[in-house]
């Protein structure tokens, strides 16, 4: 026991540990820094600004790939979710077309691939982005939704 107490007294003696002992578990030392403001986007057709950090990009009922001028944008967006946000991406991907559930769930899947690809290319860190492939759903909508981490889930 005497061992114990005498770490115990060093411990709360240390100036370098009776600050972080002041402070609620679970609050950081030191506040992070403000992040700068998302830089506004020039969007091209297909590719359109939600409110609340969100954007969808539209494709043609069959297709699994993007245009040069989509792709370009989603490059931008990309390096300004990384210089503007922290914290996770969500792609949420839906098909409307196709009879079987493994082909909706394989093309929502390709298509989020895609953008997740243009966005990676443009600089956004790719552990930063998941993928929900839907498949078809009610909304019966062609697209990939890019939710923020400012975004409501």
């Amino acid at each position: 026991m005497p061992r114990r107490r005498l770490f115990l007294a060093l411990l709360l003696a240390s100036p370098t540990t009776a600050p972080a002992l002041s402070q609620p578990l679970g609050t950081p030392a030191t506040p992070p820094a403000a992040l700068p403001p998302m830089p506004p986007l020039d969007l091209p057709r297909g590719i359109t600004e939600l409110p609340q950090g969100i954007w969808r990009v539209t494709f043609p009922a069959d297709r699994d790939t993007l245009e040069a001028e989509p792709r370009a944008a989603l490059e931008r967006l990309g390096a300004a979710l990384q210089a503007s946000t922290i914290g996770r991406i969500l792609l949420n991907s839906e098909a409307s077309v196709g009879e079987d559930l493994s082909t909706h769930r394989r093309l929502t899947l390709a298509r989020a691939r895609a953008v997740k690809a243009a966005l990676v290319a443009g600089g956004l860190t790719e552990t930063r982005v998941d993928i929900r492939a839907l498949g078809r759903t009610p909304n019966g909508r062609d697209a990939v939704d890019i939710l923020s981490p400012t975004a409501p889930r």
